[in-house]
């Protein structure tokens, strides 16, 4: 693995140069890009932050750095006695789909300036806010796009990140493309739920299921990316993030092992709640910087409540979430995950005091504790 800075920008798909755990699915993308019979669109699905789109930015650069016409082949053909041509050793590191971050295409890719290469995510509105979905208007050039000459002399890559995020009108402009598509184009569509997706548009990509990272892989790139972390508390992270490097990154950012164990200590010997110490917890998402606070918190108490319903639901569930607590039984940890879904999803979208939004989801988690 190629050792690399630690920073905001190493961590985006599109200037990551590394991917652990899925060289199966480089090599399905590999394979189908050599045989010449490349599908024209890829669902690539799986849970949130265990690389999916850092596989997408991964294949869309190999692709527009080794089979354009101006490139060569892979694997790249020997020269006359046998030597290999002079370029392969800023593409190559014979390992799936890496491309040196000092090659051209990776620079251009990982600065947004390839010709060949669009990016699809949640566009910003007329006042420069961040939407909550993909509109008709952040796809509209894709057909045009698509449809050109490539600049490079190679193939025109879109990567949709996350399919998921597009509206109805977004998604039926996605699916005529995909209906009708240009010789030498691929769409890559990453998805962290594919069922919200039409079935047109499923049905007409080539799925790419990538599977939750292993708990060693995870601990490994905690080492790599935050070597501060103490040993128990990588761990912990490991446990919470079940198999998503991207979100036990954003937990060891955002203090979410702090908020972890504040949350535990209120939750994790239900029925019995300490009111004084859940009026602390929540006083502090009242304040103007605790809105990072209470998002953290809101996911956390959600995975939490899944687990247990899981368990209640006799599965097995995690060690973190299960503990010593009495959470209830099945059908009263269902209303409540409604509920408390329902209410922390609507904290943002119509203001509400995220202190008494925090309060009242872990009261409603204490009354299912108690029938």
């Amino acid at each position: 693995m190629t050792q690399v800075e630690v920073s905001e920008v190493t961590l985006k798909p599109r200037a990551n140069p590394d991917l652990s755990g899925h060289a199966a699915a480089e090599e399905t993308l590999k394979t189908a890009a050599n045989s010449g019979r490349l599908s024209h669109a890829w669902l690539i699905r799986g849970p949130r932050g265990i690389g999916k789109a850092t596989l997408a930015f991964r294949f869309a650069r190999w692709l527009l750095a080794t089979l354009g016409d101006n490139n060569f082949t892979v694997p790249p053909p020997p020269g006359l006695f046998g030597d290999m041509l002079p370029q392969s050793s800023d593409v190559f590191d014979g390992t799936g789909l890496f491309l040196s971050p000092e090659n051209p295409v990776f620079r251009r890719s990982a600065a947004a300036g390839h010709a060949d290469l669009m990016t699809i995510e949640v566009g910003l509105d007329d006042r420069g806010r961040r939407r909550r979905e993909i509109v008709a208007a952040d796809v509209r050039e894709v057909s045009g796009f698509l449809s050109k000459t490539p600049a490079e002399g190679g193939w025109r890559v879109v990567i949709i990140d996350s399919a998921d995020d597009m509206n109805r009108h977004a998604a039926n402009a996605v699916l005529k493309v995909l209906e009708e598509p240009p010789r030498r184009a691929v769409l890559l569509l990453i998805s962290h739920n594919p069922g919200r997706l039409l079935a047109t548009i499923r049905s007409r990509c080539r799925s790419l299921a990538l599977r939750p990272l292993a708990d060693d892989t995870i601990n490994t790139l905690l080492t790599q990316y935050r070597p501060e972390i103490s040993s128990e508390d990588r761990a912990t992270l490991t446990q919470l993030a079940e198999g998503s490097i991207g979100r036990a990154i954003e937990l060891a950012g955002e203090g979410g092992l702090d908020i972890y164990h504040n949350l535990m200590g209120l939750i994790g010997n239900l029925p019995d709640l300490d009111m004084l110490q859940l009026h602390r917890f929540t006083d502090q998402m009242g304040r103007q910087e605790g809105e990072q606070m209470f998002h953290a918190a809101a996911d956390l108490l959600r995975w939490w409540l899944a687990r247990r319903i899981s368990h209640a639901a006799g599965g097995t569930g995690n060690a973190l979430a299960v503990g010593a607590s009495s959470a209830g039984s099945l059908e009263p940890l269902l209303e409540v995950w409604e509920n408390v879904n329902h209410l922390l999803a609507h904290t943002d979208a119509v203001n509400l005091d995220r202190r008494q939004v925090m309060m009242n989801a872990v009261l409603a988690v204490r009354e299912a504790a108690i029938i």
